[in-house]
């Protein structure tokens, strides 16, 4: 059976990412995020509004050449993640940094696995890639099922040959993290963007919009580590995890209003991960209402989420 044609752009992108030396895939795959940056207007203009939530300094050119930094950190993104399997975890272990990974080891020591919560920023991939291989440590992770099922079964397969248990964000999702976690896993749950539109209405950036309660929901039901954290791009070819300590999580009253309290904290942690390095936000879809009203007026709608079967699974995002 033929691929469809966008599942088979990125298996061949893939292959050429590593069947070239870096460099040329590196201007390749930035020549053709520029493209596709000028050719989808709407998707520039979701950047710069991020971008503008992140850093509200950045305007006018510089505000352009911040747009033009995001889009070629999502080229590189796509160059390191595609180049990983051909790594030894020696050269992986080689060209990565943790900060405080003992937060992970001292949950995972309680034997009640970790969630560690991070925003869609830099190479998250090579942290996974990282634990997996060199600390030979379990990791579970949520995605979210895209279309074509072709294409989702590409980055699947891709991810589980780095080691990654992945689970699919769906009615049996909240089933399988609860196992990963009772198997003492490190459950990762990307949490910057409500997928379905079911989460918990709050300020982010200074705008309200809804950020995914599965994190907050289901370190509150397990006892799991609630750990915010973030994987950056550093200098060429390094990449630098930062993991920050563990929330505390504790039941004070209703679960309703204990996953909203700890989430409007966890919030208050992804914005300060994302200002840190801004230019590595990967973030090109509409994430608040206003951004959905913007591409109305310019005559590019796009659906809004609609609300799901509430799932113990945080409606995070590949």
């Amino acid at each position: 059976m033929a691929l469809d044609p966008v599942t088979a752009a990125y298996r061949a992108g893939a292959a050429f990412s590593r069947s070239v030396p870096r460099p040329v895939a590196e201007l390749t795959a930035k020549g053709l995020s520029r493209v596709a940056a000028s050719v989808s207007k709407e998707r520039r203009m979701l950047v710069a509004r991020h971008l503008h939530r992140a850093d509200p300094t950045l305007e006018g050119k510089a505000l352009d050449r911040a747009v033009d930094a995001t889009f070629d950190s999502y080229a590189r993104y796509w160059v390191d993640s595609f180049r990983l399997p051909q790594l030894s975890p020696e050269e992986v272990d080689f060209g990565f940094s943790l900060d405080n990974f003992a937060h992970i080891a001292d949950a995972r020591a309680a034997g009640k696995g970790a969630i560690v919560v991070l925003p869609h920023l830099g190479g998250w991939e090579w942290a996974g890639f990282w634990m997996t291989q060199v600390m030979k440590v379990p990791v579970t992770v949520a995605v979210e099922p895209v279309e074509p099922p072709a294409l989702f079964e590409f980055f699947a397969e891709f991810r589980r040959k780095l080691g990654m248990n992945i689970v699919p964000l769906g009615p049996d999702a909240g089933r399988e993290i609860l196992q990963a976690l009772k198997a003492n896993h490190i459950v990762c749950l990307l949490a910057d963007r409500d997928i379905v539109g079911d989460g918990i209405e709050l300020e982010f950036f200074g705008e309200t919009t809804t950020i995914p309660a599965g994190p907050a929901t289901l370190a509150l039901r397990t006892g799991a580590a609630l750990i915010p954290g973030a994987v950056y791009f550093e200098g060429r070819t390094g990449h630098l995890a930062v993991v920050q300590p563990p929330m505390e999580v504790v039941r004070e009253g209703r679960l309703r209003d204990d996953v909203r309290r700890v989430t409007i904290e966890l919030a208050g942690h992804l914005e300060g991960l994302i200002r840190r390095a801004p230019q590595q936000w990967h973030l090109q879809q509409p994430n608040w209402p206003s951004d959905y009203a913007e591409l109305e007026r310019i005559g590019k709608p796009h659906p809004r989420p609609q609300h799901g079967p509430a799932s113990l699974a945080a409606r995070g995002g590949n």
